[in-house]
């Protein structure tokens, strides 16, 4: 697990456009009492937060203009965003259930922690910098529904952990890939990866480098029953945004009905 966490730069052997991984050590048990108050205990992380992204966005803007220029993002951009997704992914893992260690308040890797992301800085193609908004809108998609659908039942999943003291194999496959699908787009829309998300049903294990460190989400290999789930996420999402959009237009529709 050494090797799982935020690189300063690239390594011997990799290739142009590394995806970033998600590494995340998997609890034999959960404790029940931190089950219970979860979201309650993540509240300080929730407004920590809120101040990291504004100050993330007005980062990622210049950033987004070095990058045009530059080809890369300039190393300071770089290492502030990075411990942002950082963070961001390990709160992420703390409240979807998928660990049971408090996060820290920190933006560099704590050593030991269960939750860890590999990122490398690499080149930038400037056409796709200028786009990058654009190219990101399809995983956007992707991605908005998976977590729409998880979060639609989230209820669930945590009723189901609260009882069990721990996370089914195929739930915590499933709550895996949605978040480590969402660590990659926000990786790739705000320049720290060039290589566009992909891998939300996870890898073939046997396709995987033996040398390649190892954890329950490196390689993400999922069972049927898991990417059973992660369809019903994707559904459930697609549901959800339909129904709020018939819901919304709803009211719009009956006031204009009833004009003279």
């Amino acid at each position: 697990m050494t090797d799982a966490q935020w690189s300063p730069g690239r390594r011997a052997g990799d290739a142009a456009e590394f995806l970033p991984v998600l590494d995340v050590t998997e609890p034999a048990r959960r404790r029940r009492l931190t089950i219970l108050f979860r979201l309650l205990l993540l509240i300080p992380h929730a407004v920590v937060l809120f101040f990291l992204e504004i100050a993330a966005f007005f980062t990622v803007v210049f950033g987004w203009f070095a990058a045009l220029a530059l080809g890369r993002l300039p190393a300071p951009v770089y290492r502030f965003l990075a411990g942002v997704l950082a963070y961001r992914t390990r709160v992420g893992a703390s409240g979807m259930l998928l660990i049971d260690s408090y996060p820290p308040f920190t933006l560099t890797q704590p050593p030991h922690y269960p939750v860890r992301i590999d990122v490398r800085p690499t080149r930038l193609n400037r056409l796709a910098v200028l786009f990058r908004l654009i190219l990101v809108i399809p995983a956007a998609i992707v991605q908005g529904l998976a977590t729409s659908g998880w979060s639609a039942l989230a209820i669930l999943w945590w009723l189901i952990t609260l009882i069990l003291g721990r996370m089914p194999r195929p739930l915590f496959e499933a709550t895996a890939a949605t978040l480590r699908y969402e660590m990659r787009v926000s990786a790739y829309l705000s320049m720290l990866s060039p290589a566009y998300p992909k891998g939300l049903f996870g890898e073939d294990a046997a396709l995987v480098p033996q040398e390649e460190p190892r954890s329950a989400t490196r390689p993400l290999v999922m069972s049927t029953a898991g990417k059973a789930l992660l369809v019903l996420f994707l559904v459930i999402g697609v549901i959800s945004g339909v129904t709020t959009s018939v819901t919304r237009s709803s009211p719009d529709d009956s006031g204009y009905s009833m004009r003279p």
